[in-house]
């Protein structure tokens, strides 16, 4: 849209997604080369950004690797935006529509078979609502169809990697033995896949793993807290800020406590969504830039003054700032 052409590195897992994304914007009518894949290995992302014939670079993958694109981007004066991890906190005060809060919790912390940076991931819920919106949340989970992603009806699939699930598990086993209680699922499934159940973990401490890391898989971990404030504490207690959910039926009261919350958006009553109207991106560790709207656009345009003196050579006057 800007006039920028494009190449893409997948991730090493996906070549054919990486394709298919290059064929439909040739389908759509895109010049040739003006968005093109590169079937390269990650060794040579570093060349490439140095490349002068590369202009700026994004990434959308893990801290980790925002850190190294970040490194070379910065070496070699490039723009760069970076779009990476989070422990997205979902906030439940005791004002809040609790059914509409469970369904839409196990949507939030659910799609994509938990494998998304925006999945709600940390469930921060007021004392004195807690019970209720646990037994709420534990029987929609225990609802959601798992199986072939194929399938239309699916709703939790397999993880990506098989390493991936290992993660997730050694993540779960280590909580449960810091005391940490397996409401529902916490076990591997069979199937033509790395599968694992849809699991909600109650009576959790900020300690825990499930809280103090990012979980990325079909796991909810569910902290009881004292009140809004204390809510509001624990979900800045990270060093990820990408996005946050906040249920509470009093819309002024949850968008002055949105304000304090360190995050590059938060959604009032609803899910964490990506949607081309609104810009989107992170602070703290989950990265820096905006993605989408016109705000994600001029991230990689230049901007350019031009003054223009009268013919003699006389200057125009400036406008004067507002005061």
């Amino acid at each position: 849209m800007a006039g920028d052409t494009i190449l893409l590195k997948h991730a090493s897992n996906v070549p054919r997604c990486a394709l298919g994304v290059e064929e439909v914007l040739r389908d759509a009518g895109a010049p040739e080369g003006v968005f093109q894949t590169l079937l390269v290995s990650a060794r040579a992302v570093e060349g490439i950004i140095a490349d002068d014939r590369v202009a700026a670079v994004t990434l959308t993958g893990s801290e980790p690797a925002g850190s190294q694109v970040a490194a070379a981007a910065g070496r070699a004066l490039k723009k760069s935006v970076m779009e990476l991890g989070g422990s997205d906190p979902f906030i439940v005060l005791d004002d809040a529509d609790l059914d509409a809060a469970a369904e839409t919790a196990a949507r939030a912390r659910f799609q994509n078979t938990g494998q998304s940076c925006i999945a709600a991931k940390r469930f921060l819920v007021v004392d004195a609502i807690a019970p209720d919106f646990e037994e709420r949340f534990r029987a929609a989970v225990g609802r959601l169809r798992v199986g072939d992603p194929r399938e239309r009806e699916t709703q939790v699939g397999p993880l990506a990697r098989g390493d991936l699930r290992d993660a997730l598990e050694q993540q779960l086993r280590a909580s449960v033995a810091q005391g940490a209680h397996i409401a529902i699922g916490g076990t591997r499934l069979e199937g033509r896949g790395y599968y694992f159940a849809p699991t909600v973990v109650t009576e959790v401490n900020e300690a825990m793993p499930v809280m103090r890391e990012e979980t990325f898989g079909p796991l909810a971990a569910v902290l009881r807290v004292r009140d809004a404030e204390a809510a509001v504490e624990v979900a800045n207690a990270t060093p990820f800020g990408l996005g946050a959910s906040l249920w509470t039926r009093d819309p002024e009261r949850g968008q002055a406590l949105a304000r304090r919350i360190e995050s590059g958006q938060v959604f009032i009553n609803g899910m964490v969504a990506s949607d081309p109207r609104l810009p989107f991106g992170g602070v703290k560790r989950s990265g820096y830039g905006r993605e989408l709207s016109t705000f994600g656009l001029r991230e990689f345009v230049n901007i350019k003054t031009i003054f223009v003196s009268s013919p003699s050579g006389t200057a125009a006057a400036l406008p004067r700032a507002a005061e």
